[in-house]
């Protein structure tokens, strides 16, 4: 992993808000919070900030290139003096392999036909991309950046991202990595997909999940509920009678639809209790306690 210079110039720790001896696990709880704060689609979201967060992660969130950054803070610029600038924060010049190549012909090599330049195949590359909810299940073509080629020129590659991509998924795009050299292949690039969050929905793999307030009489005595569809349409759940809070009910077919299989909806009903009662309401409900015959603690207690 190559030495950047922005190492040097930024406390990545800080950026994620977090101290240096972090578990990996407070590393990747900071940066969710940050980037589902900051992300360009939320409210308020800042993109120059979920920008810093999102390189500070890519760093510190690779237990490997997190140790080279903890070194080369601790060494500091002068110890890097010795390592090129170039394009990914490295320079290997495979010219210079190439001249080694045809110097050991040149020794051992005397008497036998001169020997072209080995085929060397391209270095993989990784990047991170960073979608919406709906980017994400529908699935879309973005253009990646891949930093800059040996002449300084941006290199881009267009990715198509399939439908049902998941966050933290791995996406390897053949052939779209490093250059190959002397007639070899060009590497692979791989894209990891990071997804934000939605305000109505979540995800458990191919299932949509969706959490709807219902009120007691409606749990108690069963009901039929509108609720909303990722399609912008809405459904009937038939809530039965004597339904408890947290149930969570499968409305088939109503997830996420990818040519190899399709999701479903996952309903979870919450009793939700009113902050205020009118004096119609309260005395309902005192009378309803009075003629109550039941606890769901005593319940508990007998299950226990």
């Amino acid at each position: 992993m190559p030495v950047q210079r922005e190492w040097f110039e930024k406390d990545y720790y800080a950026v994620l808000g977090v101290s240096s001896n972090a578990s990996p696990k407070e590393i990747t709880k900071s940066y969710r919070k940050l980037a589902r704060t900051h992300h360009p689609d939320a409210s308020g979201g800042n993109e120059d900030r979920f920008k810093e967060v999102s390189a500070a992660y890519d760093v510190l969130g690779d237990q490997t290139k997190r140790a080279e950054y903890d070194e080369a803070r601790r060494l500091g610029p002068s110890a890097a003096g010795g390592f090129a600038s170039g394009p990914d924060g490295f320079n290997v010049h495979f010219e210079d392999l190439d001249d080694l190549s045809g110097m050991f012909g040149n020794l051992f090599g005397r008497g036998r036909g001169t020997r072209g330049p080995v085929p060397m195949r391209g270095v993989d590359q990784e990047t991170r991309i960073h979608l919406g909810f709906r980017d994400a299940i529908d699935g879309v073509t973005t253009t990646v950046g891949l930093g800059t080629n040996p002449e300084g020129e941006r290199r881009q590659a267009k990715v198509r991202i399939p439908a049902g991509v998941d966050d933290g998924q791995r996406i390897r795009v053949a052939g779209k990595g490093g250059n190959g050299r002397n007639g070899g292949p060009n590497g692979d690039l791989f894209v990891v997909v990071e997804v934000a969050p939605d305000a109505i929905f979540g995800r458990k793999g191919l299932h949509l999940t969706l959490s709807v307030p219902v009120t007691f009489p409606e749990a108690a005595l069963g009901s039929e509920i509108k609720i909303p569809t990722y399609d912008h349409s809405t459904v009937t759940l038939k809530v039965p009678p004597s339904t408890k809070s947290g149930t969570t009910f499968r409305v088939k077919g109503r997830g996420i639809n990818t040519p190899k299989a399709m999701g479903d909806l996952l309903v979870t009903v919450e009793i939700a209790v009113p902050t205020e009662l009118s004096q119609k309401e309260r005395t309902a409900i005192e009378a309803l306690n009075e003629v109550t015959d039941w606890s769901p603690r005593s319940q508990e207690q007998q299950e226990d």
